[in-house]
């Protein structure tokens, strides 16, 4: 049996008990609800859980399945898991009440020299305890219901320095801006979104980066938003990327013309908004005589069912004299599986794409969503060795119309010659 074999093994013996022992609390302790004893009732609860870990296991470990099926199988998982983790410690708490119950009629009982002593299955659950547990357990799901649709445009302002050892004395302090994944066809709130590009400008930076998923799918979705994103300029040039979603991969067409000019159109949008679009090219951008080099390549992504269009030989042609060089690719997943591998000169990788789930933790000092279990890197500032890659987990949303804890996120860098004085070097 193989290492992954036997962690799945585990990992689904580690969730039937969890969820027997549910079971049996909850039937010990409400012994009114006949329902729960019934062959009905148990079918149903086993059928669901199965389906909640297979949508689990599909997530974790199946790649060839569409990363949106993955996606939402990990999010089914993890929110009724979140609803169980509250009851348990009820239920738990209610066990050891039981058992310090049993402990005391046995002294009793010792003490009378008496031959009964009830165990501990025979000593009555508290109903109260775990009707509270219940309660908790309902807790999170609904706080989680109530807040999803407040934070779609509660966009936040992320700060990091990116340290460069060969970034030419001109650009050292320079402040760059990175929005991702728009995905303008799930917006309602024009003004929402208007006042997230006033954000970014607020913070004034001297170059921005938009790393793909412009629409959820027809270039027409950005019809009512051209003018707000038209709004999105700096100094030294917007420079953007396509992702996933920007070539109607998605969507079915009456014919193959029609999809081809969809995706003309949205070209022509990029245009529209003043927003240089790099299609597996290059740029050269130049301040006080010297140069780094801005690449932006197709969607090319590890675990996508979609055709790679990214370029790398084609994007990095004619660079090799350029001491920085910054690479807009929307998948996050194209840093391990091909830039860290083939292309060392590659300093840093902007990236978007994974969203987050929108569903998780994220503090200054740790972070946490079910994504992590399809995607290593998936948001914030990562290294290795001398290459670094940054996740923006989007401005925009699509599939659940909602976001809990992981909030749309504008970046703003500080580019900076040298080393990270925190990172100790090799």
């Amino acid at each position: 049996m193989t290492q992954e074999a036997l962690n799945i093994l585990l990992i689904i013996s580690a969730l039937l008990l969890v969820d027997l022992y549910v079971l049996h609390g909850l039937q010990g302790a409400f012994q009114k609800w006949k329902f729960l004893r019934k062959r009905e009732f148990s079918f149903f609860y086993w059928a669901a859980n199965a389906i909640l870990i297979g949508g689990l296991l599909i997530g974790a470990y199946i790649p060839v399945v569409g990363l949106g099926v993955r996606a939402a199988g990990l999010l089914g998982f993890s929110l009724i898991f979140i609803g169980k983790l509250a009851f348990l410690p009820f239920l738990l708490a209610d066990d050891i009440r039981r058992l310090r119950v049993w402990h005391k009629n046995r002294f009793k009982n010792l003490s009378a020299n008496s031959p009964t002593v009830p165990i501990p299955d025979a000593i009555p659950r508290s109903e109260f305890l775990l009707k509270a547990g219940l309660l908790a357990g309902a807790v999170p799901l609904a706080a989680i219901k109530i807040e999803m649709p407040k934070g779609l445009y509660d966009y936040h302002v992320r700060y990091q320095t990116l340290y460069l050892p060969n970034l030419p004395k001109a650009f050292d302090g320079i402040k760059l801006g990175q929005i991702s994944d728009i995905h303008s066809g799930s917006f309602y709130k024009k003004k929402a979104v208007l006042g997230g590009v006033e954000m970014l400008l607020k913070e004034k930076p001297d170059l921005i980066f938009f790393t793909g998923d412009l629409v959820n799918g027809q270039a027409s979705e950005m019809n009512d938003y051209q003018d707000i994103f038209a709004k999105v300029k700096a100094p030294l040039g917007v420079y953007s990327s396509l992702g996933n979603h920007d070539y109607g991969d998605y969507g079915d067409w009456p014919n193959p013309l029609d999809k081809i000019k969809n995706h003309q159109d949205l070209i022509q949008t990029h245009k529209n908004m003043g927003w240089d679009l790099l299609l597996n090219e290059n740029r050269r951008l130049k301040v006080d005589g010297e140069e780094i080099g801005i690449l932006g390549i197709e969607n090319w992504g590890e675990y996508s069912r979609f055709p790679k269009y990214g370029r790398m030989d084609l994007a990095t042609k004619n660079t090799d004299d350029l001491p920085v060089k910054l690479l807009l690719s929307h998948d996050p997943s194209h840093w391990r599986a091909q830039v860290l591998k083939d292309y060392p000169q590659i300093d840093a990788m902007f990236s978007g794409h994974t969203h987050g789930m929108q569903f998780g933790v994220r503090t200054d000092d740790f972070q946490w969503s079910p994504i992590e279990m399809i995607y290593k890197e998936w948001a914030g500032h990562y290294q290795q060795g001398s290459q670094q890659l940054y996740v923006n987990v989007g401005y925009g949303f699509v599939g659940l119309y909602g976001r809990v804890g992981i909030l749309p996120e504008i970046t703003i860098f500080t580019l900076k010659a040298g080393h990270n004085p925190s990172v100790k070097q090799a």
